[in-house]
């Protein structure tokens, strides 16, 4: 029987390359973003390239009142929930006087809360499944602190550490746990910052790309089927094994252990 998955932040960027995948490979999915036409458009597409059965659910996840909406939307739609892909939550980052308390509550309401109360939720017919599943799509400032990302860094270790944690809990109801920690991955995100750069200093978007480029100090920018492909091996049965894993994919930006 095809495996059901619901992932967060499925309209663009990392979260759609995700569905891409899941898609590509059979499984059933019902996709999570706070547009309702973009996730109709990605349905579309979806379901004309693959013939997969795909479902859209548009929800505000910072909205509690919503998390349940989502998951009964899952096993409504298909019976059961074997994946859950945590993926929504971009923060906002700069400097960090210039940011203000609403918008570290919103970065930790939509990032951190809204998986832990999605895992929650999700959880009994995760245990219901046999093969249940949890992917958390976090990022590589969880390990490596910037004065720049003081929202971001500090969600990141939280949701970290809830990874290990439910992976503990996972070996009692036989639910897997992991995560990816995606570093500079070429999203609108990516090119945002370099668009910036490319006004602030007056050069060319090419110059911006390489300048923006080495304050990583990797190779290339990665791609969103990058990560993609990391949770596709992440759910798959030769990967069984793997609980409370959190898989650097990063270009080696991360230095420390």
């Amino acid at each position: 029987m095809p495996r059901t998955a619901v992932v967060t932040g499925a309209s663009k960027g990392i979260g759609r390359a995700i569905a891409e995948e899941l898609a590509a490979k059979g499984y059933r999915l019902v996709l999570v973003a706070r547009s309702d036409d973009l996730l109709r458009g990605i349905v579309d597409d979806l379901t004309a390239r693959f013939g997969a059965e795909v479902h859209a659910q548009a929800a505000d996840l910072t909205n509690p009142d919503r998390i349940d909406d989502v998951i009964d939307a899952a096993t409504s739609a298909t019976g059961r929930l074997d994946l859950l892909v945590n993926c929504a939550g971009a923060t906002k980052s700069g400097d960090f006087f210039a940011l203000t308390r609403e918008d570290f509550h919103e970065g930790f309401a939509l990032k951190f809360h809204a998986a832990v109360d999605l895992t929650r939720a999700a959880w009994p017919a995760l245990v219901a499944s046999g093969k249940g599943h949890v992917v958390n799509i976090i990022g590589f400032r969880a390990r490596t602190p910037s004065a720049d990302y003081t929202i971001g860094g500090p969600t990141n270790s939280a949701l970290a550490n809830f990874t290990k944690a439910m992976a503990e809990r996972g070996v009692r109801d036989g639910v897997r746990v992991n995560a990816v920690h995606p570093g500079p991955i070429e999203t609108d995100r990516i090119r945002g910052i370099i668009d910036e750069y490319a006004a602030r200093t007056e050069t060319t978007v090419e110059n911006a790309r390489s300048a923006v480029l080495g304050t990583f100090a990797v190779p290339r920018f990665g791609r969103p089927g990058e990560i993609a492909a990391a949770v596709l091996f992440l759910d798959s049965d030769g990967a069984s094994y793997i609980n409370g894993a959190i898989l650097d994919i990063d270009g080696g930006a991360t230095k420390g252990l």
